[in-house]
């Protein structure tokens, strides 16, 4: 597997620290200088800009959490190591995911695997962690086949729902605002034709329908797409006050810059992956105000705030504010089961994820079925906050600005 680039990282204990605190123990235990991590992750390519600010820096904050605290006790070696990383670069291919898997696993010997970004390729990736043992916390998967997964992948946890999730909150929310008049009937949807699309349209459109709404418009384009305009301009001339798009975040950019240069302003609009992070706003300008999207978070929770300000002070950027603290948390999980493990035993891991409740910066999780349910599904820009519209079995909620604010025209 020449074609992957490689860094291994080493942060923790100092060489004569690690010597005394070493000194004594089983030749095994001595033998173990770190819990050794490993990744494949999208660096270059299409999803890099997903992973850049979803899944890499969380963790990157994770192992300096981690090992600026001494690292990880086990209790069964009688030693608290600190992390070591192995990474490669999955070029946005979920070929290149399985193969860089396949490597960690049997080449590197790492003792646990974290999932790469994207729904596509932990789809992809399922069945290679699940042959080697090792637990798929799977934070950036959108299926709603996550059931029928976790059933057969025992080592699989899916933590982002399913599209269901995502589309009966917005359809919710939007029946809402169509009974109270603030929107009309009439909804606009267009979806990439990649794995978090198509389980997102597949999901809306017969929600929309059963609903009563008229859905003017329900196509996919290809993944990769750049040029909008020709889906604007048609959408643009069938009277819908919502427009939906399930996007990637290449797409989710060039949706808002070529709707405000169309002079295309729906009453809802509603975008998908990167939505909620942290540079829409320089992307948008003023006129990310009132634009929806896929997640949200709860801006007055302190523990999501202290994560903000670590996140902010380690990487210099902020968190995205859907995925990126479920991403940390499933971290904070893994760390906890293997505490209470005592030792690297994988299926002893996996069985404590499967079971066990975790304190972690999104609140207690306690996974149903290797699922996690507690959701924030739609959000929304909010004076500067991408704050949670709808959830799943959580409390609290802000109220919806429908219509948004016009587009300022563009300069």
């Amino acid at each position: 597997m020449t074609n992957l680039s490689r860094r291994t990282v080493m942060q923790g204990l100092g060489v004569g620290a690690m010597a005394t605190a070493l000194a004594g123990l089983p030749v095994f235990a001595q033998d173990r200088t770190a819990i050794r991590i490993g990744y494949a992750i999208s660096k270059t390519g299409a999803n890099a800009a997903g992973a850049g600010i979803t899944t890499t820096p969380n963790y990157l904050l994770w192992v300096d959490d981690v090992n600026k605290a001494g690292g990880i006790k086990l209790s069964k070696l009688g030693v608290t190591l600190p992390l070591e990383v192995t990474e490669y670069d999955d070029r946005s291919a979920a070929e290149e995911t399985v193969r860089a898997i396949e490597r960690l696993a049997t080449q590197d010997n790492v003792d646990l695997i974290l999932p790469t970004w994207g729904t596509g390729a932990n789809l992809a990736a399922g069945p290679t962690f699940d042959r080697f043992g090792y637990p798929q916390l799977a934070a950036t998967a959108v299926t709603d086949m996550a059931p029928q997964l976790a059933a057969r992948w025992k080592h699989s946890f899916w933590m982002l729902g399913g599209g269901h999730d995502y589309a009966n909150a917005l359809v919710e929310l939007l029946v809402k605002q169509r009974d109270a008049g603030t929107i009309n009937n009439k909804v606009a949807i267009a979806s990439v034709a990649d794995g978090f699309g198509i389980d997102l349209s597949k999901a809306a459109t017969p929600a929309f329908t059963e609903a009563g709404f008229e859905l003017v418009y329900d196509k996919t384009y290809p993944l990769g797409t750049s040029d909008f305009a020709p889906i604007i301009n048609e959408v643009s001339g069938l009277g819908a006050d919502t427009f939906v798009a399930f996007s990637y975040p290449p797409d989710t950019f060039a949706l808002t810059q070529q709707a405000v240069v169309a002079d295309f302003s729906p009453k809802v609009f509603y975008l998908g992956v990167g939505t909620a992070f942290p540079i829409y706003p320089g992307i948008a300008g003023p006129n990310h105000n009132g634009v929806m999207g896929v997640g949200g978070i709860d801006p007055d929770s302190e523990a999501v705030a202290a994560y903000f300000e670590r996140h902010i002070a380690l990487n210099g950027q902020a968190p995205d504010s859907w995925a990126s603290a479920i991403t940390y948390a499933s971290l904070e999980m893994l760390q906890q089961a293997i505490e209470r493990v005592g030792d690297i035993d994988r299926e002893a891991i996996s069985a404590e994820l499967s079971s066990g409740e975790f304190d972690t910066i999104i609140g207690k999780v306690k996974l149903v079925d290797n699922q996690l349910r507690s959701l924030w599904t739609v959000g929304q820009w909010q004076d500067g906050k991408f704050v949670g519209l709808a959830h799943t079995e959580r409390d609290g909620s802000r109220d919806p600005v429908v219509p948004k604010p016009d587009w300022v025209p563009a300069t």
